[in-house]
């Protein structure tokens, strides 16, 4: 079981009349739609467990990059109760989706895209790219990990009034 093969999956449900995505694992075994409030399946690959968890965890910590920086932007973004808001267009899941799919095939560059994910966490990968600290495959890899960060929805801004200090 430890390196069994599962299914890593991106699909869109709806819960109590609340629309998501989610991006998990299921045991090949069983049919993801199973599941009665998943609507539609839209990735679906056959990997091991092991290199399921380790895809799943970079494409969750991609989202909440996105999702984090679309926030302390002030942008409206829902927060669904289970998975991820359809404010996110499901074109962005899926070339996060796919990118991180793709970049486990190859352990060096998986490893150097993990590292400036994690960078990209707490700063812009924009500035590294262009002071000309990145060379190489880091800066060909930086660019394309701030490519999957650029989405801005066309919903409002939140304009915050600050509170006043004494409450």
């Amino acid at each position: 079981m430890e390196n069994s093969p599962q299914y890593l999956f991106l699909a869109s449900g709806v819960n109590n009349g609340e629309g998501f995505w989610i991006v998990g694992i299921k045991n090949c075994d069983e049919n993801i739609l199973e599941d009665e409030i998943l609507l539609d399946c839209h990735r679906k690959e056959l990997i091991g467990n092991e290199s399921a968890k380790d895809i799943l965890l970079a494409i969750n910590l991609n989202v909440n990059n996105l999702l984090n920086e679309l926030r302390n932007k002030n942008y409206l973004i829902g927060s669904p109760s289970i998975g991820i808001s359809f404010d996110i267009p499901l074109e962005i899941l899926e070339n996060i989706f796919d990118f991180w799919l793709d970049i486990y095939k190859n352990q060096e560059d998986w490893e150097a895209c993990l590292g400036l994910l994690k960078v990209r966490k707490r700063i812009s990968l924009r500035n590294l790219i262009e002071s000309e600290s990145l060379k190489g495959n880091s800066k060909k890899w930086a660019t394309k990990i701030e490519t999957l960060h650029t989405y801005v929805p066309c919903s409002l801004r939140i304009d915050k009034l600050n509170d006043p200090m004494w409450e």
